[in-house]
């Protein structure tokens, strides 16, 4: 029989420690032979990540490491990296997290050294490396920091490191940003993405393809697609070497093939999205199956497909318990797909799917513990109004505990979750740091406010110049409509979120006043310091989602809460790792020093050795006990499980 308890004050047994240390992050699918590859990120290893291998079916090869301890295959380039490996003939080539130089890891051998001694330590980098068919070269996206410069580039280099004597080959240079070099199967034609700021990849890039001869490339590049006002997304050749891409010329990212005479054919016309944001390099949403079969995952908003788009046009979805497929990388395993798949109350995992008969074999889950479904929630996908007659998506997340109800009467605490990017999209997979809220009685929101991907590219337009004002108007209007339906506590609304959802959460505290606590992991205090004081890929995102720096030097002030700490009068928890380069730790501070100045009662958890993103699993557990612990102080309700206090200054 269920107890009766204040909302906030069940006991649970989803702990930050098992939310931390629980499980892995997985990513970076690849496929060679009857071998699946992916790279797992360890919190219980200080975040490192390795490259592991398994071969499905009957008598396969259980999963594996592949770069041994010591080894962090991670790549830095645009800092968020991805694309840090590759695979051809059981070779695996990866970056080394430590110096950035690429690696060649023959079977059975010890990793070497495949790129030059950098003049400085990781000052050259690279990423998104692609095989040539025979294996004798690599082609990838180099990153070079040298004398307050930062230049990207694509390069060819020997496989086999050429006695690391000598310098890649520059096959393309001058243009601000590289992604995406692919090889044709005969090894004669490249194909690659390029774009320039102010762009950001899902605003305008380019697709080019040039031939290959000898070290470099025969004549001059064409451009194949790409524009101004067009995002073009993963180009891949067929096995019979057609190229086949993403576009969202029509305001969704569909699926294209590259006719004959250079015109592009449509294969799925919907409005539906068939690609994704390019934060990091390396992904994949479709894949090329035997017989002229495409499969591909496909969707509007979080609740995602994965379908078989037949050579008449047709397509399939398959029958499956997932609706996520993120991060996406789906690859065609002879006849089966591998990707990584998860769903509301299924952890994501490493899957090989049979699209004969929807058939699952999970290599690798990304939790190590089963969770007791009694304490999971299933979240609601909700449409609700906004500003400007517009509609706003979410997920909701009501409490679920098996064990507890709340008194009658009484209604939850409800934490607005404001996801990064900003375009970037709410996922719904588990997630069980929201479980570990919910399990204790308090509800959680996750928004995809204007500007999220999932919509279509007017939806991700709509952010363009109102930055602070689309996203937090969409946050406010969240949490108003599900207190207006009488689902949470009015009176009892926080708002939490990192990076981009930082900021969003800092607005909604500072300009709004609706939320009674917030937490900001990473987030962006003073618009203009970002603007001035970030990496190269980021350098001039805010030219769109504010404007251009410093002609609208007005309008950054306007929308920087550090500016205006005299309207924010609820508490707040500040979260920041030291080494963190893309919102550097001067941000937290200065707020943390603003707040400390108007005697509002905030903490503030600084995190030596964090990036951008906690991946330690020690600081991941204390974080998010210490959220839990600020809002159990700042709503009055006791924690049934016990965790360190935090200090609270000004309560």
């Amino acid at each position: 029989m269920a107890t009766t308890a204040p909302y906030g004050s069940w006991s649970s047994p989803i702990s930050a420690e098992l939310v931390a240390a629980g499980g892995v992050s997985l990513d970076e699918v690849r496929v060679e032979g009857q071998a699946v590859y992916w790279v797992e990120g360890r919190p219980v290893e200080g975040g490192r990540q390795v490259v592991c291998r398994a071969e499905p079916g009957p008598g396969g090869r259980a999963p594996e490491d592949l770069t041994g301890e010591g080894r962090n295959a991670r790549t830095r380039v645009h800092e968020y990296g991805g694309g840090s490996y590759a695979v051809h003939g059981g070779t695996v080539f990866f970056s080394d997290y430590a110096d950035q130089r690429l690696y060649r890891q023959d079977p059975g051998a010890a990793p070497v050294p495949i790129t030059p001694e950098p003049p400085a330590p990781a000052a050259h980098r690279y990423a998104d490396a692609c095989p040539s068919p025979d294996g004798r070269r690599l082609i990838c996206v180099r990153e070079r920091h040298q004398d307050g410069r930062v230049d990207n580039e694509l390069v060819a280099l020997p496989a086999d490191g050429g006695g690391v004597g000598g310098q890649p080959v520059v096959l393309a240079t001058g243009r601000d940003f590289y992604a995406s070099p692919r090889i044709s199967p005969d090894g004669r034609r490249l194909a690659w993405l390029e774009w320039d700021h102010p762009d950001m990849p899902w605003d305008a890039t380019e697709l080019r393809l040039a031939e290959l001869a000898g070290d470099g490339l025969a004549g001059d590049p064409v451009t194949v697609a790409g524009g101004p006002e067009e995002s073009v997304f993963q180009p891949e050749w067929s096995p019979d070497g057609v190229l086949h891409l993403t576009s969202d010329r029509t305001g969704w990212w569909n699926l294209y093939r590259v006719g004959a005479g250079g015109a592009l054919e449509a294969l799925a016309p919907a409005e539906e999205e068939f690609g994704h944001p390019q934060w990091v390099f390396g992904m994949s949403t479709y894949a090329f199956l035997p017989g002229g079969r495409i499969a591909c995952v496909h969707g509007k908003g979080p609740m995602q497909r994965l379908g078989i788009l037949e050579p008449d046009g047709s397509l399939r979805d398959l029958e499956l318990p997932f609706t996520s497929f993120n991060p996406p990388h789906l690859r065609a395993a002879g006849e089966r797909l591998a990707c990584i798949a998860g769903s509301p109350t299924r952890a994501p995992a490493v899957v090989v799917i049979d699209p004969a008969d929807g058939g699952v074999q999970v290599l690798r889950s990304s939790e190590d513990a089963e969770l007791d479904p009694g304490y999971l929630t299933v979240p609601e996908p909700i449409e609700f109004p906004t500003e400007g007659g517009r509609t706003a998506h979410a997920l909701y997340y009501p409490p679920a505990n098996g064990g507890f109800r709340g008194p009658a009467g009484e209604r939850p605490p409800l934490v607005v979750a404001s996801h990064g990017g900003p375009t970037s999209a709410v996922a719904s997979d588990l997630h069980v740091s929201y479980q570990f809220f919910t399990s204790r009685g308090i509800a959680v929101v996750d928004v995809d406010y204007g500007g999220s991907t999932g919509y279509g590219r007017a939806y991700r337009k709509r952010l363009e110049g109102r930055w602070g004002i689309v996203d937090v108007d969409d946050c406010v209007a969240a949490a108003q409509f599900l207190a207006g339906r009488g689902d949470v506590d009015p009176d009892r609304l926080a708002i939490r979120g990192g990076s981009a959802g930082g900021y969003t959460t800092l607005c909604a505290l500072t300009f709004r006043d609706v939320f009674a606590a917030g937490a900001s992991y990473y987030g962006v205090a003073d618009a203009a310091a970002l603007a001035k004081d970030t990496h190269k890929f980021e350098s001039r995102y805010l030219d769109r989602l504010i404007g251009p720096w410093p002609e609208a030097e007005a309008r950054y002030r306007e929308r920087s809460p550090i500016h205006f700490t005299d309207r924010l009068s609820c508490p707040v928890i500040l979260l920041q790792g030291l080494e963190d380069e893309v919102v550097p730790p001067a941000q937290a501070e200065m707020m943390a020093a603003a707040l400390d100045a108007k005697a509002i009662p905030h903490a503030y958890l600084p995190f030596p050795g964090e990036q951008h993103g906690f991946r330690q699993a020690a600081h991941i557990r204390r974080a998010l006990e210490a959220e839990l612990y600020f809002y159990s102080r700042v709503f009055a309700f006791d924690l049934a499980d016990p965790v360190d206090p935090v200090p609270i200054t000004h309560l």
